[in-house]
């Protein structure tokens, strides 16, 4: 027995002295539950917690720990006996003992001689008192590695949602997609090892992927070790703590814990350290330590099991009542039972769990109660009788079989023909069955099975079961269960759960939708869009950066309110992610406008974080106003996430795929350099790689095909992108795979030659040039026709628009620029200007109109600072404006007199500036080009080198100089001591007085003075020589050169090999990039080189200025097509798109890893269909067995009866397999609205005239205070003797529509057999208690009036009302009252001036049922006969039925009234249904 010694330190005064701030006020613990009806700072606990979440991880602990301290003795009790009554039982070790189970020692102090209990018998309600729980926190299992989990000690009387908040808001526990109840022995048994195996895997799989709880009993034994086992394999395999998480919940009984005194702590432990030990545990049982969460149910007793099993059951129903909003989708919480072994108490606990609505699966192989129930399953209920009951359990039960009574066999018949006859909420999982691991896909068909069984309205059961599915991320399930031809599905139907898993992530989902129809054209409107960024996840950069943007139009409009993201809020940081090149992807609405689309509405509810989807296509409004590319928006939208499978999914319906893929690209490196996270960066980088080989696969396909078609990809205008084109969406995005790709760079040699071919040689472009007669001979060729002729004048004009012209012309001018600049420099440089220098001034002004107009053209209207931007952003442009700026500089100093020397010093600074210039002009060739770029990325390696060096020079340097001279004043000498001669030591020029030896006084200044000398080191005034140390000098000097000469320098050139190795590998494609600007520049540019560009630049300024003419777009690199022209260009790219798809798919699966991986599975698969094959010889045999027993047992029966009364019991048999014989409602064992349970009478019992000895029914008959007629509430024989049974008796009609009935000692008896329960029950009278229904009906009709068939049958609706306090739908009618003609209930229904008429249609409609009604109130005495009607309205515009509808209109508030589709599914009371049933049959509709 457990010692509880501790337990007198949990006393309130003794916890006031831990925590003395809580003092001794009474009302700090409050004494019973039912003071939790509103649980104090159930919200408020984790609100100074969640503000902490983003801070110091130890500090959010810490805080989440005091705040569990404060707030669990506040709401969460223990139990404990304040009354200490001997025990007839001892312990285990002989001791006395209460009648609480614990020792004396182990109450409370004044348990012993309470005052108020002296003499009393020990009464658990009186002597059992709640108080602050002292047993919470972190349980350590000691011995077993770091297994950790959370504990508490709870109240037997504690409210479930105290527990499920306490494990959703305090223990961090995430609602569940599902809860797993697994039950069965409490005791270690033996299971297969196969069947184990099965077990354990597809348990956590089920758990794993579904995001499931699993609850179990929690001890280390039984089925609950078998769970805890399996979550252990399985977090051992997983690669990570975050994928091994399952919940795993034990719930237990505090009493029979062992080893619980170290879990008591009043402050909680932190951890709190187990000992799991099986050896000395006794009766008692240990915790599993492979749980996660234990709660510890306490009803103040020790070593009682089961105490847990009431909370447990409250706390299931309350979990499975919850809703769930997970991915979109909001579902209650389903449960499921699944069953291992077990004994009586398991069947209990499947019996209720049926009841209850909840799916059961059972595991067959697993033994006792699990057999015994799989072995029947299949079999009809009437054939499941007492005696196959009783030789199952000799077989399954052989070690207790003696101790099951007569009367407990037939309570098991009972419950085990209950539990086969729901089938629909019963699954046997058999290991031949559903093969290996598939438990997971036996408890989730399961689920669907119970699901798809259940009584709904219209579509509401299969929507649930998509929403099941979406939430867990089962879309096998899916694909299997759901869309079947069962159901068809419409594509708008699937639009929410469409948004509920782009939002969740789930591609497999958005996958299979878009399969099953769904048209993105109908399902992306605006408000899904909004919807969606709206829903964005809180912690991706984009919704931050969108945040950025709505504060900064909050601080705008100096509003208090923060706005909500709109369309044109996305399209604002869109904008600077893909570039200035794009146009705004959504226009910003006008004030009055809204754009949206209309979708009708989806009968399915969806929440996301408090907002309502179903509400997105509810809205009503015109059609929207601008183009939108939905494929587009979606892809954006998961691009942005970077969400890599879902993005694949939608790119590959998009048509304009290669530019979606070049835009993504672009931006995912934005993203990529604004995002913190490292991991977060290299998977954007990898993504936006990814997206550029999609846009390579798909144009080398196109230009593979067609090249001219594919150029002309490059250059059309994509109005779904922001009218950019590929090739600018590429070079925007630095894509140089893509813009290095051969197809590309025909392209740009096209542009680059003109419209002259390709294959003329230079030489020939550079005579035709200077001397250009030439051009009217065949030395050059055009690609026109038109331009082909020799004597055609437009030859001329395209020869010298053609940017290699122009390229060569500019060359040619800038080198005579250079030389003229030289010899002006150097020869010809005079105080007044010459005519050649004038020159100069004038062709840098053609060369600073030119660089004007590059820096104005605007084309296609960015704005001047837009285009300021482009223009800076170029390097050769900054050393343009450099170059310029020096020259002028220059210039105006030339022009002073006094400053002419300084001018010719600065202009010849603007001439080397000039002269780097020539590099952009070599970028063109193909040997230089490439050699630039390297030159250019070493020089930023001796930009970060000169750094390193500057250390070195400058310390060296100012020791040198502090060490040899004193006092040193003239700032020119300083830097000269510092930096220049510490920076020509580098290079071998060492000082001559370092060392001494070669000291000379002439060479220095003594004193400073001489402005031409230095000034001397520290010399002996006696004979001038140095005094300075120069043995520390010489050891500087060698430690200086070491590191600058030998590491420096070698490190110097170590970056310039790595940059150049790094460089080489890619140089011909970083240069095949840039070569695209220099042909773009000269593309654009005027044909006339400097100066005579001036002129070019007059006509435009005329154009433009005077003439107000827009700038003319360069057509060649940026195309606008006509729409059928564009239509079939891109069905064409769409059509090689999904080859490119096909062939990557094909390569694949040619990939040898796959291979490897396609046949590794193949033979796991072979290996599992050979286990499976031996499975079913295996159950072949016994299939043999049992079918050689039943035609023995057949022969037997024959050989007793006659032929002709075997067939004759045959047809009965079938006849039962149908239909049920008896009542079945009637003997529910818990009796409706009481707690009163009838005795157990199995179906060959039900009979009057079978004999049945046991029978001993309980008597209940409810008190009706509110009816002024009904029969005595405790029958006696003096008052029975008053009624008269068969006849009127007063008002009351005791007369059965079946004929006489019996009357036993005074009491009548139900016509149709024994109910379990003698009395009158819930109902008025002895004897029949008689009812009317009538079955209002009409057609089912379209908007046109058209009825509405299906399957070829009329359909119809039906008048169906929910009364108050009742969850389920019900016919208008229910019970007369004696002297009545209508029933109350229908009273209730309509106005009483259409009473007299409804009569009337009552008479006029026809009778359907007239007798026994199988009602849950019926008893041995008392039951329910009723009379159904059918009242059918054939017209619609019948006069009768619109005055009904007027009449309804007017009805109580508390009842709601619906005309309702009438179909098998209606959820009614199922004796209603079957009264619904016969109305199709009469009017021959579907049902």
């Amino acid at each position: 027995m457990a010692v509880r010694g501790r337990r007198t330190k949990v006393l309130p005064s003794e916890l006031n002295k831990v925590c003395p701030e809580r003092a001794d006020d009474p009302a700090t613990y409050p004494r019973k539950m039912s003071d939790f009806e509103v649980v104090p700072n159930l919200q408020q606990s984790s609100s100074s917690v969640s503000k902490s979440r983003n801070h110091d991880p130890l500090v959010f602990f810490l805080l989440l720990q005091e705040n569990l301290i404060s707030w669990i003795p506040e709401n969460i009790r223990k139990k404990e006996c304040t009354y200490f009554v001997e025990s007839s039982q001892t312990s285990d070790s002989g001791r006395i003992v209460c009648e609480c189970g614990y020792l004396r020692e182990q109450h409370l102090e004044d348990a012993a001689k309470p005052p108020i209990f002296l003499g009393k018998e020990w009464d658990p309600r009186r002597h059992i008192q709640e108080m602050p729980t002292d047993a919470f926190g972190d349980i350590h299992f000691t011995g077993l590695g770091q297994k950790m989990g959370k504990y508490v000690r709870v109240s037997s009387d504690t409210p479930p949602r105290v527990i499920y908040h306490l494990m959703t808001q305090h223990w961090g526990l995430d609602a569940p997609n599902l809860l797993i109840s697994v039950t069965g022995g409490a005791k270690n048994f033996i299971m297969k090892p196969r069947l184990k195996n099965i077990f354990r895997q597809g348990l956590v799989k089920v758990a794993q992927t579904t995001g499931a709880w699993i609850i179990t009993g929690g001890s280390h034994a039984g089925v609950m070790k078998q769970v805890g086992e399996a979550v252990r394999d399985f977090m051992l395999s997983c690669s990570s703590h975050k994928e091994g998480e399952i919940v795993t919940i034990g719930i237990a009984t505090w009493g029979t814990v062992y080893n619980r005194e170290s879990l008591i702590c009043p402050m909680g432990g932190f951890p709190a350290e187990y000992v799991l030990d099986e050896e000395n545990q006794g009766s008692l049982s240990c915790l599993d330590s492979n749980h996660s969460h234990f709660i510890l149910v306490d009803d103040g007793t020790h070593g009682r099991y089961g105490v847990e099993i009431p909370l447990r059951t409250r706390l299931e129903k309350f979990i499975s009542e919850q809703t769930k909003v997970k991915g979109g989708v909001a579902i209650k919480i389903p449960i499921v039972c699944v069953v291992l072994e077990g004994g009586p108490g398991t069947l209990d606990t499947i019996y209720n769990a049926i009841t209850n609505g909840t799916p059961c699966v059972i595991v067959e192989g697993s033994g006792r109660v699990a057999d015994v129930i799989a072995q029947v399953a299949n079999l009809p209920v009437p054939k499941i009788t007492i005696a196959v009951i009783q030789k199952k359990l000799s077989v399954f039960f052989h070690d207790t079989y003696d101790l099951f009574t007569e009367r407990k066999l037939v309570e098991w018949t009972k419950k085990i023909q209950d539990i086969v006859r729901s089938r629909q909420l019963l699954t046997i999982f058999r290991e031949g069955r559903y093969g290996q691991q598939d438990v997971d896909v036996a408890i989730l068909q399961a689920l669907f099975k119970a699901s798809r069984n259940q009584d709904h309205f219209g579509r509401e059961n299969w929507d649930h079961q998509l929403k099941l599915a979406v939430a867990w991320n089962r879309v096998d399930i899916a694909r299997s269960e759901i869309f079947t031809d069962d159901h068809e599905w419409k594509p708008t139907d699937l639009h929410p759960v469409m948004a509920a898993a782009l939002i969740s992530n789930k591609p497999e989902f958005v996958k299979l939708f878009l399969e099953q129809g769904v048209r993105l054209k109908e399902f992306v409107t605006w408000d899904t869009l909004v919807y969606l960024y709206d829903n964005m996840a809180p912690s991706c950069l984009f919704h931050s950066k969108l945040q950025k943007v709505l504060l900064e139009e909050r601080d705008h409009t100096a509003g208090s309110k923060m706005p909500r993201i709109q369309l044109h809020h996305v399209s604002q940081v869109l904008r600077e992610l893909l570039g200035c090149s794009t146009q705004p992807l959504y226009p910003k609405p006008k004030p009055t406008e809204r754009p949206r689309l209309s979708i009708p509405v989806p009968h399915i509810k969806l929440n996301v974080q408090g907002s309502s989807l179903r509400s997105l296509y509810k809205r009503s409004a015109g059609r929207v106003t601008f183009t939108m590319d939905p494929v587009r928006d979606l892809l954006i939208w998961a691009v942005v996430q970077n969400r890599k499978e879902l993005a694949e999914i939608i790119w590959a319906q998009s048509q304009d795929c290669m530019a979606a893929a070049l835009a993504c690209s672009k931006i995912l490196k934005e993203l990529a350099k604004e995002e913190e996270d490292t991991d977060t960066t290299d998977d954007m980088l990898a993504l936006a790689e990814q997206y550029e080989q999609k846009a390579i696969g798909v144009f080398t396909d196109c230009y593979r095909k067609d090249e001219e078609r594919a150029q002309k990809l490059l250059t059309r205008v994509s109005e779904a992108w922001g009218k950019t084109t590929c090739l600018q969406l590429a070079l925007e995005a630095k894509n140089m795979n893509f813009v290095s790709h051969g197809g590309v760079q025909a392209f740009l040699t096209k542009v680059w030659w003109g419209k002259m071919c390709m294959d003329n040689g230079l030489w020939r472009v550079v005579a035709c040039m200077l001397f250009f007669p030439l051009l009217y001979t065949n030395l050059i060729t055009f690609r026109e026709k038109r331009l082909q002729p020799v004597g055609c004048l437009t030859r001329l004009r395209a020869f010298f628009t053609a940017p290699v012209v122009i390229f060569l012309m500019n060359v040619l001018s800038y080198f005579t620029f250079l030389l003229l600049f030289a010899y002006i420099l150097m020869v010809d440089f005079q105080p007044s200007p010459s005519w050649r220098e004038y020159l100069i001034y004038f062709w840098l002004f053609s060369l600073v109109c030119e660089e004007t107009r590059q820096l104005l053209y605007d084309p296609e209207g960015f704005g001047v600072v837009k285009m300021a931007s482009l223009y800076f952003r170029d390097f050769w442009n900054k050393l343009d404006i450099c170059g310029i700026l020096v020259f002028l500089t220059g210039l105006t100093c030339r022009l002073i007199p006094s400053t002419l020397y300084p001018g010719r010093i600065i202009l010849s600074l603007a001439f080397i500036i000039f002269c780097l210039r020539l590099m952009h002009i070599f970028t063109v060739s193909k040997t230089l080009g490439p050699k630039i770029i390297i030159v250019k990325r070493m020089m930023k390696d001796v930009f970060f080198f000169l750094f390193l060096l500057a250390v070195w020079v400058v310390s060296f340097g100012v020791a040198k100089q502090a060490i040899l001279i004193h006092n040193e004043e003239r700032v020119e000498w300083l830097f000269r001591g510092v930096v220049y001669h510490s920076y020509l030591t580098i290079f071998g020029q060492i000082p001559s007085y370092i060392d001494g030896v070669n000291f000379n006084i002439d060479q220095c200044s003594p004193n400073g003075t001489d402005p031409y000398k230095p000034k001397c080191p520290e010399t002996n005034e006696d004979n001038n020589k140095p005094i300075f140390p120069e043995w520390l000098t010489v050891i500087l000097l060698c430690l200086y050169l070491l590191f600058t000469n030998i590491l420096l320098l070698n490190l110097l050139i170590a970056m310039f090999n790595y940059t150049f190795q790094q460089v080489q590998e890619h140089t011909d494609q970083i240069w095949k990039f840039q070569r695209h600007d220099l042909i773009e520049e000269y593309h654009g540019r005027p044909p006339a080189p400097p100066p005579f560009i001036l002129l070019n630049h007059l006509q435009i300024l005329i154009r433009q200025g005077l003439l107000r003419r827009p700038p003319m777009r360069h057509k060649q690199l940026k195309e606008k097509l006509e729409k059928n022209e564009e239509a079939a260009l891109l069905s064409w790219e769409m059509y090689l798109k999904e080859n490119y798809l096909q062939h990557q798919q094909c390569q694949e699966k040619q990939n040898t890893e796959q291979k490897i991986r396609d046949i590794a599975q193949r033979v796991d698969t072979l290996a599992e269909l050979l286990d499976l094959d031996q499975v079913k010889r295996t159950g072949l045999v016994e299939q043999r067995l049992v079918s050689l027993e039943d035609q023995v047992r057949q022969k037997l029966s024959n050989c007793l009866r006659k032929v002709g009364a075997q067939e004759e019991v045959d047809l009965e048999g079938k006849a039962e397999e149908s239909q049920p014989l008896y009542h079945v409602l009637a003997r529910n064992l818990l009796y409706p609205g009481s707690h009163t349970l009838r005795f157990p009478v199995p179906d060959e019992k039900v009979p009057w005239e079978v004999d049945f000895p046991l029978y001993d029914p309980p008597a209940y008959s409810a008190d009706h205070k509110d009816m002024a007629v009904q029969d005595p509430f405790s029958p006696s024989l003096e008052s029975l003797l008053k009624i008269n049974y068969n006849t009127m008796d007063g008002l009351i009609d005791r007369q059965s529509f079946h004929g006489l009935y019996a009357v036993q000692d005074g009491l009548p008896l139900n016509p149709m057999g024994r109910t379990g329960l003698r009395g009158r029950g819930r109902l008025h009278c002895f004897g029949p208690n008689h009812a009317l229904h009538p079955v209002v009906t009409r057609w089912r009709r379209n908007l046109d009036g058209s009825i509405i068939r299906k399957s070829l049958k009329k359909m119809l609706e039906v008048l169906v009302a929910q009364y108050p306090l009742s969850d389920v739908w019900a016919l208008p009618g229910g019970s007369l009252e004696p002297g009545e003609t209508l029933p109350l209930k229908l009273k209730w229904i309509l106005r009483r001036e259409f009473w007299p008429q409804f009569q009337n249609l009552l008479k006029q409609g026809t009778e359907i049922h007239k007798g026994y009604l199988d009602d849950p109130r019926n008893t041995d005495n008392a039951w329910v006969e009723t009379v159904a009607i059918s009242v059918h309205f054939d017209n619609q515009n019948d006069v009768e039925m619109k005055r009904l509808n007027s009449f309804l209109q007017g009805c109580d508030p508390e009842l709601c009234i619906r005309w309702q589709v009438l179909d098998k599914r209606i959820p009614l009371h199922a004796n209603h249904k079957e009264l619904l049933h016969k109305v199709s049959a009469l009017l021959d509709t579907y049902y």
